[in-house]
């Protein structure tokens, strides 16, 4: 039997069938994914090879085969550094929640997502969520962050799932496709499938006002059919996203503005630091890259853990700020 894993729980896993039946499943034994050293070698979205076992209470399964994945994103376990957690796999297009202050989304954490959406090769798109609560300065703020990766190349969207306002345009980007939702705890993940998918009913958390945080409210990634022809993986908020498997060498490739520019630096192994006569830097000092982006590349080159974020928005733009001088 072949189906789909739609919700994965770590030792228990809702397989949906060739024929539409959704069927609980265990794995057989410990799987090796090619050298992948990961916390969850089953995720949702991998295709899988199972058995029905009948018992006397219910029909489950056991999962023997994962079929090869055409892509999958992952992120640093937050208790074992050696390994990667794999949040979701064949995806065909990401869309990753911001907030700029209710939680603050900074762009350090931005860039860390987007590194390893490029170097697995998924389409991502930035979601400003919330903007109905805007007030002058956060749309400034929101407006610049737009403006940022939209000069990269980046789709932007702005969205407000309590007045409904870029979400037809939301839905028609996700027909035929598996779409998965990311993002920090709070940024309305949740409420947006609510907002496009009622019948759902979806739990949802007010963010902390001691805090200003979100409080998790989805605990295990889960696939969901929409009315609308289109799939949606519904995953846990994120504090940070640690990048794995990546030699310095390779990380400026994974941004596009970089990578337009390396074989312009005189040094083919250029690190764009001290470097003499590095397109990257020079191009940074016309304002023709953006010092935040910039700031994130030195964070990660530097291998700051999992756990790296700016307490807010404004303390990631001041960093920025602070290189800049």
């Amino acid at each position: 039997m072949t189906g789909l894993v739609y919700k994965s729980t770590g030792s228990w896993y809702t397989v949906k069938s060739e024929k539409g039946d959704f069927i609980e499943c265990r794995m057989k034994g410990k799987f090796r994914m090619k050298g992948i050293k990961s916390t969850n070698p089953i995720a949702v979205g991998d295709i899988v090879d199972y058995d029905l076992e009948e018992t006397s209470d219910a029909v489950t399964g056991t999962i023997h085969t994962i079929h090869e994945r055409k892509n999958y994103i992952v992120r640093k376990s937050v208790n074992l550094s050696h390994q990667m957690h794999i949040i979701a796999s064949n995806i065909d297009r990401v869309f990753l929640l911001i907030t700029i202050n209710n939680p603050p989304t900074t762009f350090n954490f931005i860039d860390r997502f987007l590194v390893t959406a490029e170097a697995y090769n998924i389409e991502t798109i930035l979601v400003f969520n919330k903007i109905d609560t805007f007030d002058e300065p956060t749309l400034e703020d929101q407006l610049y962050m737009q403006y940022v990766y939209q000069q990269i190349g980046y789709k932007c969207l702005r969205v407000s799932s309590t007045e409904m306002k870029g979400v037809d345009e939301l839905k028609e980007m996700m027909i035929g496709k598996v779409s998965m939702f990311s993002g920090h705890s709070g940024v309305g993940k949740s409420t947006l499938v609510n907002a496009m998918e009622p019948s759902l009913h979806l739990k949802t958390k007010n963010i902390s006002e001691a805090s200003k945080q979100g409080q998790h409210t989805t605990t295990f990634a889960e696939m969901y059919d929409l009315s609308f022809n289109a799939k949606i993986i519904d995953t846990p908020g994120i504090k940070g996203f640690g990048i794995v498997d990546m030699e310095k060498e390779e990380i400026s490739g994974y941004f596009p503005e970089f990578f337009k520019l390396k074989d312009q630096c005189k040094f083919n192994n250029c690190l764009h630091k001290e470097e003499p006569h590095c397109a990257i830097k020079a191009a940074l000092e016309k304002d023709e890259i953006a010092w935040s982006r910039y700031n994130s590349y030195l964070k990660i080159l530097e291998g700051d853990d999992e756990n790296y974020r700016t307490d807010s928005y404004d303390e990631d733009r001041k960093a920025s700020d602070e290189m800049r001088k």
